[in-house]
């Protein structure tokens, strides 16, 4: 194990770096925290550039034997508290960071699923990482993000996918509603919620549809609304009016899974 004190080290200033999403894209890197996050990375194959401990994590209950074991076959670095400090982003800090390598920017999209899920400028990282997290419930292996949605590989969005980071795969659009428009060049079905919508998301067939859903401020654009081949509602019997955008992507896409399960169970 190697062991670095100084915080003027250049391999410690790069990882600090990338706290900063300018310097997470131009090393094509990010950091997890944490042991179930570290763990997590371990069990999902992700290429982990660098493991830094501080001098307590070696000896901690935190560590099971087994993933213990596993760390310190690896060339991971330790350092003193002082220094890891530095790189923690969370207030109680668990004595582990990863330093892992972003996936290849693949924007090729698997047409073949049932649904897709496209999010248009989505910008609170605990939303985000929400909507990934239930994502990965449902078994979605891919999600569209446009260019003005939060970083992805921010450290908050990180913490709330749960490990779901490293199973769905991110493809940043370019250009979200010309991406929309090769869906539906594929046959599928453009779907946004709208309050003025009369439809219920109760009474809408999930096949083959693309689900946008929109900014926590603005909802969905009025590009992507003006494409959309459908406007559905979720309905409510309270006097709240609309729902935060995790939320509602949760109640639409477990909406999908009892369609799913009806008809696996009626076959």
């Amino acid at each position: 194990m190697q062991t670095i004190t100084s915080k003027e080290n250049a391999l410690i200033k790069q990882i600090s770096k990338l706290k900063e999403k300018k310097y997470r894209n131009q090393y094509g890197q990010y950091l997890v925290e944490g042991v179930k996050l570290v763990k997590e990375a371990l069990e999902e194959k992700a290429i982990i550039k660098h493991i830094i401990m501080n001098e307590e994590a070696k000896s901690s209950n935190l560590l099971e034997k087994h993933l213990k074991n596993e760390l310190l076959a690896r060339e991971c670095i330790q350092v003193p508290n002082s220094i890891f400090k530095i790189l923690s982003e969370v207030e109680n800090p668990q004595g582990i960071i990863a330093v892992i390598q972003k996936p290849d920017t693949d924007r090729q999209i698997d047409m073949s699923q049932d649904i897709l899920l496209a999010l248009d400028d989505i910008q609170d990282p605990g939303n985000l990482g929400t909507i990934l997290r239930t994502a990965d419930s449902i078994g979605l292996t891919q999600i569209l993000i446009s260019k003005g949605t939060t970083d992805p590989y921010n450290a908050k969005v990180i913490r709330s996918t749960m490990g779901a980071i490293f199973r769905v795969k991110i493809i940043e659009c370019e250009n979200l509603v010309e991406t929309l428009k090769t869906c539906q060049q594929n046959k599928y079905d453009i779907m946004v919620t709208s309050l003025g919508a009369k439809q219920s998301i109760y009474e809408v067939n999930l096949k083959r549809k693309v689900i946008v859903m929109g900014n926590e401020a603005n909802g969905v654009s009025q590009e992507i609304l003006d494409l959309a081949d459908e406007k559905v509602i979720i309905p409510m019997l309270g006097k709240t009016e609309s729902l935060n955008v995790s939320v509602a992507t949760s109640v639409i896409l477990y909406e999908y899974v009892r369609q799913k399960l009806f008809k696996e169970k009626g076959s």
